[in-house]
């Protein structure tokens, strides 16, 4: 294990659909190996339970910062929530930070429950944070639901950062007010990254916090001429697609793209009878057609190139106001070659951060 952890680079762990999700093991021995500084733990409704997952990860490293990002704080009870939290928190000696996220309504309508607010997320947090002080609520009944009684240990003084992936303004201003850290989005743009900073840093103005004390996690395709061709394909072009399906309009607007151009995108043919995943399910020839369809412009919101050139992409996201990087779509063994020339050009802005995601000191 190298002896020089990068704590402000870290790795989504399984990302994407993933049927396998043993492959956890490996990648995160092999991040910690590398000296990344987090892994993130995404979820889906099939085989990717973010607790399970994250326990495996907390089990199997001893410096690697672990957070979910994201999971929703409607799919469980608040005390089960709060109880893997104490559980991870103390399992891994601190290196734990719960991320939360909103999901989609669409979803959330299907399956019977509510789409999330800001209000629930503001309300759930406080929920959490007296629950690890060892307090006894009694009958709560706020945004985020109606509990005649909630406690876990009254001897608990748990400190553990919660965290929001966040895209528009509204949710990061949210996470500003009252969160300790955010999970931005890939293909954001230079300047989408830092008016989402920017966001944040007014939310925490407006409450009275310090607009430093929140950390922001820019999230960067890194897609370098090391990887063959045909993923490097699925990894910008089909992933962008899958992305501009569930949630174009916000990515439009946050980037200032076209938004004509998307309608586009969504009118094509093939597109709207497609089924699944463009990034999972589509072959060579419809991911070039899709390709087509996607501006050069908006792919460029990434880092491809050389693996130095990488690492410069990876290094100007500090410049811009993140305070943590996600190298994502891309292994730990993939991305080797990128953290080596990152580690030649390290800004010292970044250096000396906690290993907890969520944490700036």
């Amino acid at each position: 294990m190298t002896t020089d952890q990068l704590t402000e680079l870290g790795f989504y762990t399984l990302p994407g659909h993933s049927g396998t999700p043993r492959d956890l093991v490996t990648e995160v021995l092999a991040g910690e190996r590398l000296g990344l500084g987090a892994t993130f733990v995404s979820e889906r409704f099939s085989t990717k339970d973010a607790a399970v997952l994250s326990g495996a990860a907390g089990a199997l490293t001893e410096t690697l910062g672990i957070a979910t990002a994201a999971t929703n704080h409607h799919t469980r009870h608040p005390l089960v929530t709060a109880t893997f939290a104490t559980t991870m928190h103390r399992l891994t000696g601190g290196r734990f930070a719960l991320g939360l996220g909103r999901g989609f309504d669409r979803f959330w309508s299907a399956v019977g429950l509510s789409p999330v607010t800001s209000a629930q997320i503001e309300d759930f947090a406080g929920l959490m944070r007296r629950l690890w002080r060892g307090e006894m609520i009694l009958g709560h009944d706020g945004p985020a639901g109606k509990y005649p009684y909630l406690q876990q240990d009254p001897d608990f003084d748990e400190d553990i950062p919660l965290m929001l992936a966040a895209l528009g303004p509204r949710s990061l201003e949210l996470a500003g007010r009252c969160l300790d850290g955010v999970v931005l989005h890939t293909f954001f743009s230079d300047v989408a990254l830092t008016e989402s900073v920017e966001a944040v840093r007014r939310g925490a103005k407006a409450a009275g916090r310090d607009p430093d004390s929140v950390r922001v996690w820019s999230v960067l395709a890194v897609v370098g001429d090391h990887i063959p061709p045909d993923q490097m394909l699925r990894r910008t072009v089909g992933r962008l697609a899958t992305y501009l399906l569930g949630y174009g309009d916000i990515l439009v607007r946050v980037n200032d793209w076209d938004p004509a151009v998307l309608a586009r995108f969504r009118a094509d043919e093939f597109v709207q009878g497609f089924q699944g995943a463009f990034d999972a399910r589509a072959d060579e020839r419809q991911l070039e057609h899709l390709a087509t369809l996607i501006p050069a412009e908006w792919l460029a919101a990434s880092a491809t190139g050389t693996a130095e050139q990488c690492a410069a992409a990876v290094a100007r996201q500090f410049e811009l106001g993140a305070t943590g990087v996600i190298l994502h779509g891309v292994s730990p063994d993939e991305v080797a070659p990128v953290v080596e020339a990152y580690r030649g050009i390290r800004p010292p802005s970044a250096r000396g951060l906690p290993a907890n995601p969520g944490r700036l000191s």
